[in-house]
């Protein structure tokens, strides 16, 4: 399927590596010209290295920190100097830290809503003129299967997370019809992250193999196997472009239906 996208310029923010990185190769491989953001400028210039592999766009990398206002402006800035204008913007960040409600500091609220919060209201601020003068700009925020469901010991994610999705859904409103903004919920992936975790749960014997300790993270979901990042990141490019233009302040689920929500 041709997405119609070549050409277009994309910022992904946090997309040195998981699904940010997945969403940047996704964008990339169907020629859209896409600027790659993470903190770590050494594992920046590897994911730049790796998606231009198999990119038919441009790819640039812009170190930046997403809690620091004069580091997302300059995402934006080299965004449209390097491509000319900005298209698609796609926002993903770290997952705040793990914990239940008494374990959590009052700093540690504020700063998980500066990461995941702000950064995409910030960001929204500096693309939106350039979305909208673009021919079908968009917007796609990376969240967690978490803002359907809440899960164990991520109160962090569980509360603050509800915010994008709130911020998301009057986007697409306000920035419409010139804009179109829309969420995906990723359950589990195969991400770095995850590869560690088994790693650690294989070393501590747990399970014998890495393939053993994987089937153990599908378990209990329907497609009896966790996603590929890549699943999460062709989905993103497809909501980027004009072939999905009625989709709309929607909130996708991707977790191969280990969801119980009807919504």
């Amino acid at each position: 399927m041709d997405l119609q996208i070549a050409g277009n310029a994309a910022l992904v923010t946090a997309s040195s590596s998981g699904l940010g990185k997945a969403s940047a190769t996704a964008l990339a491989r169907e020629g859209a010209n896409v600027v790659v953001n993470g903190r770590d400028e050494e594992r920046l210039a590897e994911a730049v290295e790796e998606i231009e592999s198999v990119a038919t766009g441009e790819v640039v990398a812009q170190p930046g920190d997403l809690t620091e206002p004069a580091d997302i402006e300059a995402m934006v800035e080299t965004t449209v100097s390097e491509f000319g204008g900005l298209d698609h913007l796609v926002t993903s960040a770290g997952g705040p830290p793990s914990g239940q409600f008494l374990d959590i500091a009052e700093e540690e609220w504020y700063h998980a809503y500066d990461l995941l919060v702000m950064s995409v209201v910030r960001l929204v601020h500096e693309a939106e003129e350039h979305l909208r003068a673009g021919d079908g700009g968009t917007i796609v925020t990376i969240t967690s299967r978490s803002v359907k469901e809440a899960i164990d010991s991520l109160v962090l994610s569980n509360a603050v997370r509800m915010s994008v999705i709130g911020l998301e859904k009057t986007l697409s409103t306000e920035l419409a019809p010139e804009v179109r903004a829309n969420a995906v919920l990723p359950g589990p992936h195969e991400t770095s992250r995850i590869q560690e975790l088994v790693e650690q749960a294989v070393e501590r014997g747990d399970y014998d193999t890495y393939e053993e300790g994987l089937a153990g993270w599908g378990e209990g979901i329907p497609v009896e196997r966790i996603g590929d990042p890549m699943e999460l990141g062709d989905t993103v490019a497809f909501l980027s472009s004009p072939n999905s233009g009625f989709i709309n302040g929607v909130a996708v689920p991707i977790d191969g239906g280990s969801g119980a929500s009807n919504l």
